[in-house]
């Protein structure tokens, strides 16, 4: 009776000593799956010139993170991060992908040209006009609402901003400003770029709503093609007359 006893209270502790050691194992995985990587680098402009004030981005998304003066960066990330980014005004956003690297330097005119999306929209691919160019729908990671200004509901619509407000959900005028939702920095609301026809303008007050081809909204990475200019995201019309 005794050894059994003894032999019940050996396999009652050897059982314990697995459940903890798998506990244990189980609570590390989680612990590098949570641990943050630091990743540091430098960019540089097409004339390898330090970038200045160029915005960190990750997945897709604005961070507060800047580069100095000699255009360094460094910005602690979680281990399953995947893109890292820049968007600087007047260079535009160019990308890498992390793939466990700690130390990523960017280059304009060379990593950019990963960038360039095909021009040529494959027939049934639907796109977005980014101003710039055009953009398979699928292959844009934030958001983006495209509003059809040759629908004839819109005939009736009294200015741009109308067409907006009550086609694009998120959004709210300031004055003359667009304010996407979650676009904010440290003090307060940051107004959309508004663009025209590949031209940035004050506001849309001027542009009729029968005039209009399309209508973009873009946020987050969507909208870094236009630099920091666009942190509050972009608003993109294309009239009628510049596709003639």
């Amino acid at each position: 009776m005794k050894l059994e006893l003894k032999t019940i209270r050996m396999r009652t502790k050897i059982l314990l000593i697995i459940l903890l050691s798998v506990l244990s194992l189980s609570s590390i995985n989680a612990q590098k799956g949570n641990a943050k990587i630091i990743i540091t680098g430098t960019v540089l402009d097409a004339s390898q010139n330090p970038v200045v004030n160029g915005i960190v981005m990750i997945d897709g998304k604005n961070t507060s993170y800047m580069t100095n003066e000699k255009g360094n960066y460094k910005i602690k990330v979680k281990r399953d991060a995947k893109t890292i980014g820049i968007v600087s005004f007047g260079n535009g956003m160019i990308e890498e992908a992390i793939n466990d690297r700690v130390l990523i330097d960017f280059k304009y005119g060379t990593s950019a040209s990963r960038l360039q999306e095909d021009q040529t929209i494959p027939q049934g691919e639907e796109g977005v006009n980014t101003g710039y160019n055009f953009k398979k729908k699928k292959d844009i990671t934030s958001p983006v609402k495209q509003i059809d200004g040759t629908d004839r509901k819109y005939a009736s619509y009294t200015s741009v901003y109308e067409m907006i407000t009550r086609e694009v959900g998120g959004v709210r005028i300031n004055g003359s400003s667009i304010i996407i939702q979650g676009a904010k920095d440290f003090f307060g609301d940051v107004p959309a770029l508004l663009i025209v026809d590949g031209v940035p303008v004050d506001n849309f007050n001027d542009i009729s709503p029968s005039s209009v081809e399309t209508i973009s909204v873009l946020k987050g990475s969507s909208a870094a093609i236009y630099g920091s200019r666009a942190y509050g995201g972009a608003v993109v019309v294309t009239t009628k007359k510049q596709n003639k």
